[in-house]
């Protein structure tokens, strides 16, 4: 039997409470670095459609060398390369390098949903005697937001598993404690076979919350096609 399964199975239900930490540093990555991508791709959507051409090149130079250049690079760069100018632990490294990383897709995002507004309800909301900021905010992004949060779901579960690169810079996640413990008990398969366990249930648990918020937003727009 050995011969064909060489992998002690039992290993795999002995060990897996013990990543449960890890687990939930992964998740504390994920978050954060959730949040500072959302900030950063918020602030640089509206600079991208903006009017003032200096701001729109910032955000345009932004989400070029961001979007053109692998995370992991970018998370060497802010912990090794800035060290010369101050030294950031391995943690908020990670949570910097994910949100910076992630903040230009969701800027692209964001820009998309709010150019994806009928031009005439801007128009509308002008010729009424709002100003762009007041049209902004209670006419276009709320209905922008609205229709980001498919692709916004689709970049947390990515932004999820890309959370694994910061094994590399020694923080304690799932992937490097699975290392660790292949490395000291020979049994790399069984701890690669529960880190991807973990990272499934945590997949499918953000999944299936982002399609929950999604159905709540819809809803109301089922029930007034309903009505009418």
């Amino acid at each position: 039997m050995e011969k064909f399964f060489p992998w002690d199975v039992s290993v795999i239900f002995t060990k897996f409470p013990t990543f449960l930490h890890a687990a939930l540093i992964t998740l504390q990555i994920t978050t954060s670095g959730i949040l500072v991508g959302l900030i950063a791709g918020f602030v640089f959507a509206l600079l991208k459609i903006s009017y003032n051409k200096p701001l729109k090149a910032i955000a345009s130079t932004y989400i070029f060398v961001v979007r053109g250049t692998p995370l992991l690079l970018q998370l060497f760069i802010i912990y090794y390369g800035l060290t010369t100018v101050v030294a950031i632990p391995p943690f908020p490294s990670a949570i910097i390098a994910l949100g910076f990383h992630n903040g230009a897709y969701i800027a692209e995002i964001f820009r998309g949903s709010i150019e994806s507004i009928p031009v005439g309800q801007m128009e509308a909301a002008r010729s009424i005697g709002m100003s762009y900021r007041k049209a902004m905010q209670r006419i276009i992004l709320p209905q922008a937001f609205k229709r980001a949060i498919p692709p916004l779901g689709n970049q947390f579960i990515i932004a999820l598993k890309d959370s694994s690169l910061a094994s590399t810079i020694a923080v304690p996640e799932l992937l490097l404690r699975g290392r660790q413990l292949g490395s000291s008990s020979f049994k790399y398969m069984e701890m690669l076979v529960i880190v991807a366990v973990y990272y499934l249930l945590l997949t499918t648990l953000l999944h299936f919350i982002l399609n929950k918020i999604d159905k709540k937003l819809t809803s109301g727009k089922r029930k007034a096609r309903k009505i009418w």
